[in-house]
This record gives structure tokens, C-alpha cells and sequence, in this order.
């Protein structure tokens, strides 16, 4: 029993990483139609931005802080510069943003190098619980309650404020919301923004479960970004915060048992799901 919590924990707690992250490619891909393949770096410039704050500060706050400013700024210069010009071209989205990828990849190195680079917990969530034979990780802790208050956070905004209802008009007829006198194409570039800022989070919030962060972590996990929005649902912040949770947990139970296939049990899932459901978990073509 006390092997099942701790692997629960675990598992919410990676879960909810992977929501930060696909919260906003679910917002990006899945509302605007845009196939960002750049979405892991920002995620990793995120991760990098936070780490190196913290280390010169102490301060995990500020840490946090900067990597969503960095991941704001990326993410408006992306779409400004490069998305703008392409929406509505698939295509033309996939190649450029492969390119901008590897571009931000290889700057990253200039001043950090190839090599890892260690990332710290803050000292007041380095320690643990213990209730009997189960241990609770603090970190662990911080990670699903700070996941769960963005995920509540963000469902408001999109379903209750007039943001949200904008940006679903914007989605279904953008020429009538224009037409209406609201400059669409701001409305989709704060969301992009936002979307940039929220893989920025995810990144600085995984840097320290991982201990150490490399040029490599943003196109690792932007391909688990990206089957955990096909997965929950194109479009759907709840099938992407129910996938995230499910694929989490599907990955901390199998690298108990068997580590080595922890990474392809997310490909399993997402093929499973796709076979009963092919528009996803709560896909708009799901009943």
C-alpha cells in the first residue's frame, strides 16, 4: 500500500509538470491551429532562466518569476516575428518552427554549453513526510497544488471571462469577431504569449525534480507535450489536464515495475485512446 501512494504521488506530481507544458501547446495547437515544433525550447529556455536566477539569488521565487517573463518574451518575439506570418499554413508552421528549434537550441549553448547544468530545490521543500512506510516528498506536493491552481485558473478564464469567450469566437469565425471590432490577431497573440509562459513554468518546475538540465530537455518533453494534448483532446484544457494526470501516473507505475518501458507506456496510452476515441479523451468529436 505504501509503494502504491508514493508511486501515486509521484506520478500526479509528474503529471502536472506535463499539464504546464501542454496547457499551452493545448492552447496554441489545439485553439489557434498553430504547430509550434519550437514550443519544447521555450519550455527549456524556461527551465534555464529560472535556474540561473535561483542560483544567483537564492530565491526560487524570483527564479519562477523570470522564467515566465523569458518564456513571455520568447514567445511574443516567435509569434510576432514567425507565426504571424503563417497562420493557417501547416506546413509552412512545421518548418519554420523546426528551424527556430534548432536555432534556439544552438544559442542556448553559446553561454551555457552542451554540458548539464545542476539544478537545485528550494531548501524549504528539499525534505519530506513520513507517514509510516510512506514517504511524501514536499517538492512533490508543491508541484500538484501549483498544477492544480493554474489548471483552475486558467479553465475560469477561458469559460467564464469575455478573454475566453473571445478567443473561442476568434477560433470559430475569426472574420465576425474582427468585424465586431476586435483586433483578433492581438487576442491570438496574447494567447500565444501565455501559452509560451506557461511551458516557461513547466520548465523552471521540472528543472529541480530532474536535478540537472541540458540543451536536449526541450525537444524530449515536446513530443510528451504534444501526445498529452492528442491524447486529452484538441483544444480541451480538461482532457489535457486528465491526460496529463493519466499519462503521469501511467509512468511512475511502470518504471516501478518496469523502467525501461516508462517512455513508451505515453505511446501506448496515446495509440490505445486514439483507436477507442480518435479525437481524444474529451476531444470535440468525443460523446
Amino acid at each position: 500500500m505504501d509503494i502504491f501512494v508514493n508511486l501515486t504521488i509521484a506520478g500526479l506530481s509528474t503529471g502536472m509538470m506535463y499539464y504546464l507544458l501542454s496547457s499551452g501547446l493545448s492552447l496554441i495547437y489545439g485553439l489557434m491551429g498553430v504547430l509550434n515544433f519550437a514550443h519544447g525550447s521555450v519550455f527549456m529556455y524556461g527551465a534555464y532562466a529560472g535556474v540561473l536566477v535561483f542560483g544567483l539569488t537564492g530565491s526560487f521565487t524570483f527564479g519562477i518569476i523570470a522564467a515566465i517573463v523569458v518564456g513571455a518574451i520568447v514567445g511574443y518575439m516567435m509569434e510576432r516575428l514567425v507565426i504571424s506570418r503563417v497562420y493557417g499554413q501547416h506546413l509552412a508552421q512545421i518548418l519554420l518552427t523546426t528551424g527556430l528549434m534548432l536555432v534556439l537550441n544552438e544559442l542556448i549553448k553559446i553561454p551555457f554549453g552542451s554540458n548539464i547544468l545542476p539544478a537545485f530545490q528550494p531548501e524549504a521543500l528539499q525534505s519530506s513526510w513520513q507517514i509510516g512506510e510512506i514517504v511524501i516528498v514536499k517538492y512533490r506536493i508543491f508541484l500538484i497544488v501549483i498544477g492544480l491552481v493554474v489548471a483552475i485558473i486558467l479553465n475560469a478564464v477561458m469559460a467564464k471571462t469575455k478573454l475566453g469567450m473571445t478567443v473561442r469566437a476568434g477560433v470559430q469565425n475569426p472574420e465576425m469577431v474582427q468585424v465586431l471590432g476586435i483586433n483578433i490577431k492581438r487576442v491570438f497573440s496574447f494567447v500565444f504569449v501565455l501559452g509560451s509562459a506557461l511551458s516557461a513554468l513547466g520548465g523552471i518546475l521540472m528543472a529541480p525534480a530532474l536535478g540537472a538540465i541540458n540543451p536536449e530537455i526541450g525537444l524530449m518533453y515536446q513530443m510528451t507535450g504534444f501526445m498529452v494534448v492528442v491524447i486529452g483532446g484538441m483544444g480541451s484544457l480538461t482532457g489535457t489536464l486528465f491526460s496529463s494526470l493519466l499519462v503521469g501516473l501511467a509512468s511512475s507505475y511502470t518504471a516501478y515495475v518496469y523502467p525501461d518501458a516508462a517512455t513508451a507506456v505515453i505511446v501506448i496510452v496515446m495509440i490505445v485512446v486514439l483507436l477507442i476515441k480518435p479525437s481524444g479523451l474529451f476531444g470535440k468529436g468525443a460523446e
